[in-house]
This record gives structure tokens, C-alpha cells and sequence, in this order.
């Protein structure tokens, strides 16, 4: 066989003495930066719910299950697979073999992932009195709001590959819970090292976890700084260096990313999309009609605001077409009536927002407000798709208020501190929102509307609501929990813990270079396997 011609040249230069050049050196990977609104609240997965939060954390911590990129739909995690009882009570996960802790220069795991590990993260949700809280003691937000120290009866090591949870009655969604953000599974050998070295609170500060990029640096409110997972049991990341920038004004992350300093940012404000229609040569733009919702939740513990009558009044005097028309120019927002938008199975598709000031003013004096009320209004200090503009949207409400003769304060703080005031019950009405992940009615009504959410008597607490959604939750006929959440939405409309507000689009526009990028139906972001081209 003739040798090839490039390897005749290549002898013939070198016989001659001639140098060869060197082939070229692959590029190297490029860093991947995120502009977000907001900085996290923490590392530690159990302890928060905030959205920009929960992006960061679901880079490097992993559930049993997750849900498939941009759906629903539950896929093998941590787990390969689980078993479910026939009453839907018992639910056996059998474990992914050869999963590596993190290596950091604070942590060298010594073993892989076992059943230590799952019944660690978990024992701190359910165990008032296990040794880490009593360490560190926590209020580890979501697993409180799905009651889920009550759901669970018993949690099992079958084996080191093999955990059984037993659960007090039926729960057709309970898996699902195992893909959500709180549910990242921590390193047990981690949490006895820091046990040992009186450094418990460091959970929280320097993250141990199993995903796909690890925790390097966080400077506050500027940077969190992620690098890829070398013993990743998933594919190699092909980016390197992960970026979180944090910008909280939408203005200034759209500057970003048209000067290319990221490539990718939080979702957008409608005002904003249309300055990036302009660059389609340079810029994508992802779009999802997103499982969410905004709303002005009420506090039910003190005065006025605990009153019905005033609830109701305040929600009926609110010209939200006007509100709308100011913050949502684009159309592709919808009014929310109910506490979870109308694509989840379950809505209520009779019900209706009102705007009828005459008999707001008249519920006012029915509850025994002749002369009006003084109450503070807190605007939202971050832009959320729900809610681009909390100023604006307070100030058209306090005008709204006035024509029946509510005088209303505006008031807001830095986002963590706004967060620790609303959860203290400082406020009479504060605005939030929500943001679905499984695609379903229970994800929006457990978590915020449950009485195991009302630990002080701030929010909502009732006992007919609770009585259907339990049922709900435990009957796997389709029909049947439509019906049950029919009606407990009927009772969610006459009791108004809540000003709905509304469910939107989400955008997030992208530099054309990213690859493998897939917007989560809740509007979050997950950056494995994404990367720059």
C-alpha cells in the first residue's frame, strides 16, 4: 500500500531539515456566563424556594428524579428506578451505582452515593431533633409548606442501593417532589465532617453536591463562580466554567448580553423583548407560555387585612385591564382568577375577576371602615415575568385604592431582606408569585395554601380547602380531582388570601452560539450539557 501523500511531504521536510509546524491546539472552552435579576439567598437546596435561588442550586444538587429538560415528565436521577404501591403509600428508589461527591478543597469524599445520603438530606426535613439541627438549626421552607413531616410515616435503608418511604395516606404526586429544587441530595460523610469540625452552618455556604458543575466562589451580590464536575457520572461538560452574573436591573442585563458579556439572562420584562427583536443575527430568543403566577397575598393575622370583607374589597377595586395595559404591552400576558393558570388540569373555568368599585366601597363600610383605611402596600423589588414592575404596579393599585378611600404606603426592601419580613408577617399586603414545575393543580395549592404554610397565622389556613386538596392529592382518578379542585378554588375565591394577578410568557433571549439550551416549563434554567459553540 502507497503511503499517503501527506505522509511523503512530512518525511520529505524532515529529511531536508526543514521544521514542520504544529498542528493547531483546540480552542479552549468557553466560560458560559448567566446574567441573573437576583443573588441566592443560600447553598443549601432544603432551606429556600426563590427562583434565582433555586438556578443556582440545580446546577450542582440532584434529586432522586428529575424532570425532563423543558417538560414535565419525570425521568431517572439519583434513582434508576422506583416502585409504587398499589395505594400509592409505599414508594421503593433504587439508587444510580458509582455517583461521586463533589471534590473540593473544604471536602474529599471517601465512598460514592448510598442510601446514607438520602436518608441525611431527608432526616433534616423530617426530624426536628436530628443532630445537624440541633447543629444548625433551619426552616427548611418547602418541605414545611407540602407538610411533608406529616406525609411521611417511615423512611427506610433497605439497603445501602435502596430507600423505602412509607407515607400515612395516598399521594399520587409524591414522586414528583423528589425532582424538585429543595430535594438535592446532600453528602452525609460532608455533613458528619462538619459536624466533627463545629462548622455546620458551612452547608450553606460551601456546597457539596452530585450535579454536573461545582461550587468554586461567591462574591455577594456580583458573582457566583461554578466550574465542571471532573467525576461526573453523566456526560463530560463540554463548558468549563459556569458563570452566574448578578444584575438586578433588566436594562442593565439586556447591556450585557447585546455587548456579549453573557449569553443568556433571567427572563426578560416585555419592554425589554422588543430592543432584542432588533439583533436576530446575534441574539435567539426562547419563549414558553410558563406554569406561573403573581398575586398580592394578604396577611390573615392582623388588622384589616384580616378581615374578608376588606379582602374582597381591596381585590374588587383593582382595575387590573389599566394594570395590564401598562406593565404587559406585548399582550402576552393573561389575567389570573385563580391560584394556578389555566393549561393545569383542575382550573376552574366559571369563575371571574371583578372590578366594581361602588360595591368595594360598600364592603368597606360593611366591615366597618366608613372613612376608608390605612394599610402598607410592599412592591415586588425584583422583575419577575408576573410582574416586571412592582413600583408601577403598586403605584397603579394605590391609586385604585384611593377612589374608595384605602390609603395606601408603598413600601419595599433589598430582596432577602423583603423576603424575611413577608415570611415574619410585617406587612398587611405583599406582592409574590409562584412558579410551577410537575404540571400540576397540587404544586400550586400544597406549597403556598396548605395550613402546614401557616405556621404563624399569616397566611392562608383553611380547614374545608385543606380537606380537598388532601383528596385530591390521594385520588388517582383524573375526573374525581377535577371536581375536588373545583371546589376548592370556589372556597379560594370567597375567602381571597390572595389578589390574583397574573400568568405570562416567558422570554429568554440567548446569544447564538449557545448550544443545548431548553427553557424549564417554570421558567428556570439548567446549563448541563449546555454550551458555547
Amino acid at each position: 500500500m502507497r503511503p499517503p501523500l501527506i505522509a511523503l511531504l512530512v518525511a520529505a521536510l524532515v529529511a531536508s531539515g526543514a521544521s514542520v509546524p504544529a498542528a493547531a491546539a483546540p480552542a479552549a472552552p468557553k466560560p458560559l456566563i448567566y446574567c441573573t435579576d437576583a443573588s441566592p439567598e443560600g447553598f443549601d437546596p432544603g432551606l429556600w424556594d426563590s427562583a434565582s435561588t433555586n438556578n443556582v442550586n440545580n446546577q450542582m444538587f440532584q434529586g432522586l428524579v428529575r424532570f425532563e429538560r423543558g417538560g414535565t415528565a419525570l425521568q431517572p436521577g439519583l434513582a434508576t428506578r422506583w416502585t409504587i404501591s398499589p395505594d400509592a403509600r409505599s414508594f421503593v428508589f433504587e439508587l444510580r451505582p458509582g455517583v461521586k461527591f463533589h471534590t473540593r478543597p473544604w471536602f474529599t469524599p471517601t465512598r460514592h452515593f448510598n442510601a446514607d445520603d438520602v436518608l441525611f438530606t431527608f432526616g433534616r426535613f423530617l426530624d426536628r431533633d436530628h443532630p445537624f439541627n440541633k447543629a444548625f438549626p433551619a426552616n427548611f421552607i418547602y418541605p414545611q409548606n407540602l407538610g411533608l413531616a406529616k406525609a411521611i410515616a417511615r423512611m427506610e435503608k433497605v439497603d445501602d442501593m435502596t430507600v423505602r418511604f412509607t407515607l400515612h395516606q395516598a399521594n399520587v404526586t409524591f414522586v414528583s417532589w423528589f425532582a424538585m429544587a429543595f430535594a438535592g441530595i446532600q453528602s452525609a460523610e460532608y455533613g458528619a465532617q462538619l459536624l466533627r469540625e463545629g462548622k455546620a452552618s458551612q452547608i450553606n455556604r460551601l456546597p457539596i453536591g452530585t450535579g454536573p458543575f461545582a461550587f468554586r466562589s461567591y462574591a455577594k451580590d456580583d458573582v457566583v463562580r461554578m466550574e465542571a464536575n471532573p467525576d461526573y457520572w453523566g456526560s463530560p461538560q463540554r463548558t468549563r466554567k459556569l458563570i452566574f452574573s448578578i444584575s438586578r436591573e433588566a436594562p442593565v442585563r439586556v447591556q450585557k448580553l447585546l455587548a456579549g458579556e453573557c449569553q443568556i439572562t433571567s427572563p426578560l420584562r416585555d419592554i425589554d423583548v422588543a430592543a432584542l427583536d432588533r439583533h436576530p443575527d446575534r441574539l435567539k430568543l426562547e419563549k414558553i407560555q410558563a406554569l406561573n403566577i403573581s398575586y398580592l397575598s394578604f396577611n390573615l393575622r392582623k388588622p384589616p387585612t384580616d378581615n374578608r370583607l376588606v379582602r374582597e374589597a381591596l381585590d374588587i377595586a383593582i382595575d387590573r385591564d389599566a394594570i395590564f395595559r401598562a406593565l404587559f404591552p406585548r399582550g402576552d400576558a393573561m389575567q389570573a382568577v385563580n391560584p394556578f393558570p389555566p393549561a393545569i388540569p383542575g382550573y376552574h373555568r366559571h369563575l371571574r375577576n371583578e372590578y366594581n368599585p361602588d360595591r368595594a366601597k360598600a364592603l368597606l363600610l360593611q366591615a366597618g371602615f366608613p372613612n376608608g383605611l390605612d394599610i402598607d402596600l410592599w412592591a415586588l423589588p425584583v422583575t419577575r415575568p408576573t410582574n416586571p414592575n412592582g413600583q408601577l404596579m403598586a403605584q397603579l393599585i394605590q391609586q385604585d385604592w384611593a377612589r374608595i378611600g384605602v390609603r395606601a404606603q408603598i413600601r419595599t426592601y433589598e430582596w432577602g431582606e423583603y423576603l424575611k419580613r413577608a415570611n415574619a408577617g410585617e406587612h398587611s399586603v405583599y406582592m409574590s408569585g409562584w412558579s410551577g414545575e410537575n404540571g400540576d393543580a397540587d404544586d400550586f395549592l400544597t406549597p403556598n395554601l396548605s395550613c402546614a404554610t401557616n405556621t404563624t397565622g399569616v397566611k392562608f389556613c383553611h380547614r374545608d380547602f385543606e380537606r380537598l386538596i388532601d383528596a385530591a392529592r390521594a385520588n388517582p382518578d383524573p375526573a374525581a380531582r377535577q371536581a375536588l379542585y373545583e371546589q376548592a378554588q370556589e372556597i379560594f375565591k370567597r375567602e381571597r388570601p390572595w389578589i390574583t394577578m397574573a400568568h405570562s410568557t416567558v422570554y429568554i433571549p440567548t446569544s447564538r452560539d449557545l448550544r443545548g439550551f431548553r427553557m424549564q416549563p417554570n421558567g428556570g434554567v439548567i446549563f448541563e450539557n449546555v454550551y458555547r459553540e
